[in-house]
C-alpha cells in the first residue's frame, strides 16, 4: 500500500489498543497538529484507523479575573468598607475606604445591588444583614480557578465569563485508534506515495504541476480560529436609527460634549437652582471651569426670560441667576444643548423654517446604575421647526418612526419639563417581561424657550433614550448585559442583526 508520508506516519503513531490524542500522535510523528487532523480524516475514510470527537470547555482567568483572585472583587471590598463603618455610610466614603478608581467603581455599585450585599439609596449605601460575602460564588470559584482547579458550576462561569474575568474556549478533542485494516496493512509494509500538498508558484512557473501526485484537500480539517471585529449592536442600531431620520427628512447635527451651563440648561429655560442642575446629577469640568464666548445678546435675552418671563403674561422665576454660573463648563446631560446652539443660529447659522434636525450622540449624568439607567448613554434628539405645530404632529412622528422597528403598541403620558409645554413621555411594551418601559420624553418648546433664540415659530422636539430601544427589539432585561463592564461577549460575536 502507498500512503503520503504524513499518513503513513500517523499511523505507525497510532495504537490498536488505546486511543491517542491528536496531540500525542503528533509529537509521536513530528508533525504540525493541522497536518495530523488531516492524515486522519483520511485514514478513517479509508478504513484505516477509527477516530472519535468531543467537545470540551476550558476556562482560564483573565489578567483582570487574577487580579481579582489576588486581591478582592470590587463589590465584595465595598461590602467590607461598608461593614467597617458599621453596616451605612455615605457613598463617596465608601468607596475611598475600598480603595476603588476608575472602572471598579461602576462594577462594585452594579454588582453590589445585584447580588443583594445591600442597598444604595440618595447617596447613602447601607450593607444587608442577611449577607454573607465569604461564599460568594464568584469569590470561590475564582479561588479555585487561581489553584488549577476546575468549576463544574456553569452559570457561575457564565457570570464570569460576562465579566470577563474568565475566558471560556471551546475545543475539539480527537482520537485516533488503529483499525483492523490498518493493523494489517502496517503488517505487510507501506511505501511513501511522491504527492504533493500545496501548489507553489515554481510548479506553475516550471509546468511540474502537469505531472504531480496532488493530496486531497480535506475541507474537514481544523483551521485557525479568527475572531474578526464587527459593529456593536448598539452602534447597529446608532446606524439604523440614523437611516431612518435621514429618511423622514431629518438633517443630522452635532456639538460638543464638553458645553456651557449656558447652553444645557439656561437656554432651555432651567431655573439655575433646579435640584437637577447640582453635582449630583451632572458632572462639571475641574479645568477648564468656565467658557468666554458667549453672545452677550442673547445671554441678556435668557437672563430676562428666566428673571421676567416673555410676553405680557410671562412672570420668569424669579429666583437667583449668575452669569458665572452660565459659564460653567460641564458635561452635557442631554443632547437638546445642540438644538439650543442649532436654534440660536450659532451652530450653522439662522434657521428658516421648515427644519427637521437630529442627532444620536452620547450624554452624561449622575445617575445610580441599574438594570436602566448608566452614567452614559446615548440619546436621540430631534426637533421640526416649522408654522402651527401640535401634540398630533409630534405623536404621528413618534408612530412612524417606531413602526420602523416593529414598535406599533406606543403609550403616552403627560408630563412636566421646565423647557416644554405641553409635554408628554413615550413608552413602549417589553418583548420579555411585557412590561411597559419610558423610552422618551418630549413636547412643544415654551416661548420662554423660543423667545430669546429669536424663534417666533413653532418647534416641537425630543429626547428618546437609544439602549432602550435597544432593549425593546433584542429583548434585554438589563442594558449593562451589552453596554459596560458586564458585558457578554460572545452575545457581541455572536449577536443577529435586528431591524
Amino acid at each position: 500500500m502507498k500512503l503520503p508520508d504524513a499518513q503513513r506516519a500517523v499511523l505507525e503513531a497510532a495504537s490498536a489498543n488505546e486511543a491517542r490524542s491528536i496531540e500525542r500522535l503528533a509529537a509521536e510523528a513530528d508533525l504540525p497538529e493541522p497536518t495530523v487532523v488531516g492524515a486522519a480524516f483520511t485514514l478513517e475514510e479509508e478504513g484505516l484507523v477509527g477516530l472519535t470527537e468531543r467537545i470540551e470547555t476550558d476556562a482560564a482567568l483573565t489578567e483582570e479575573g487574577r487580579e481579582y483572585a489576588d486581591t478582592e472583587l470590587p463589590e465584595l471590598a465595598l461590602h467590607e468598607a461598608v461593614v467597617a463603618a458599621g453596616g451605612e455610610i455615605d457613598l463617596g466614603s465608601a468607596i475611598n475606604e475600598a480603595d476603588l478608581e476608575g472602572p471598579q467603581v461602576d462594577i462594585a455599585l452594579s454588582n453590589f445591588s445585584r447580588k443583594g450585599y445591600g442597598t444604595i439609596d440618595s447617596g447613602q449605601i447601607s450593607v444587608a444583614p442577611d449577607a454573607d460575602p465569604a461564599d460568594d460564588p464568584e469569590r470561590l470559584a475564582l479561588a479555585t480557578l487561581a489553584d488549577d482547579g476546575s468549576i463544574d458550576d456553569e452559570s457561575v462561569l457564565d457570570g464570569l465569563a460576562g465579566r470577563n474575568l474568565v475566558a471560556r474556549e471551546e475545543t475539539t478533542v480527537r482520537e485516533v485508534t488503529l483499525a483492523d485494516d490498518g493493523v494489517t496493512a502496517l503488517m505487510e509494509g507501506i511505501e511513501i506515495a511522491d504527492t504533493v500538498g500545496a501548489l507553489t508558484p515554481e510548479m506553475l512557473t516550471t509546468g511540474e504541476w502537469r505531472d504531480a501526485d496532488f493530496a486531497a484537500y480535506n475541507v474537514e480539517a481544523d483551521a485557525e480560529r479568527a475572531q474578526a471585529g464587527r459593529l456593536h449592536p448598539l452602534r447597529r442600531t446608532a446606524e439604523r436609527v440614523t437611516d431612518v431620520l435621514v429618511g423622514m427628512g431629518f438633517e443630522e447635527m452635532d456639538g460638543p460634549h464638553a458645553d456651557a451651563e449656558f447652553w444645557i440648561n439656561d437656554c432651555l429655560f432651567m431655573p439655575q437652582d433646579h435640584p437637577a442642575r447640582t453635582h449630583w446629577d451632572q458632572f462639571t469640568l475641574a479645568t477648564p471651569e468656565k467658557i468666554d464666548d458667549l453672545p452677550d445678546e442673547l445671554v441678556a435675552g435668557v437672563e430676562h426670560a428666566h428673571r421676567e418671563g416673555v410676553g405680557p403674561d410671562g412672570d420668569g422665576y424669579h429666583s437667583p441667576w449668575s452669569t458665572d454660573i452660565a459659564r460653567r463648563l460641564s458635561l452635557r446631560g442631554h443632547t437638546t444643548s445642540l438644538s439650543a446652539r442649532h436654534l440660536a443660529g450659532v451652530a450653522a447659522g439662522e434657521l428658516e423654517p421648515p427644519q427637521r434636525l437630529f442627532s444620536v450622540e452620547k450624554v452624561y449624568r449622575n445617575d445610580t446604575l441599574d438594570a436602566t439607567h448608566l452614567l452614559e448613554f446615548f440619546q436621540i434628539e430631534g426637533l421640526v421647526m416649522a408654522e402651527d405645530l401640535s401634540v398630533r404632529d409630534l405623536m404621528g412622528t413618534f408612530t412612524e418612526f417606531y413602526a420602523q422597528f416593529g414598535i406599533t403598541d406606543l403609550e403616552f403620558k403627560p408630563t412636566y419639563n421646565p423647557y416644554t409645554e405641553p409635554s408628554f413621555e413615550l413608552f413602549g411594551e417589553h418583548p420579555t417581561t411585557g412590561e411597559l418601559v419610558e423610552i422618551g420624553n418630549s413636547g412643544l418648546f415654551r416661548p420662554e424657550m423660543l423667545d430669546p433664540l429669536g424663534i417666533d415659530c413653532d418647534v416641537m422636539a425630543w429626547g428618546l433614550a437609544l439602549e432602550r430601544l435597544l432593549m425593546l427589539t433584542h429583548g434585554f432585561e438589563d442594558i449593562r448585559d451589552v453596554h459596560g463592564t458586564l458585558v457578554d461577549l460572545d452575545f457581541l460575536r455572536n449577536a443577529e442583526v435586528v431591524y
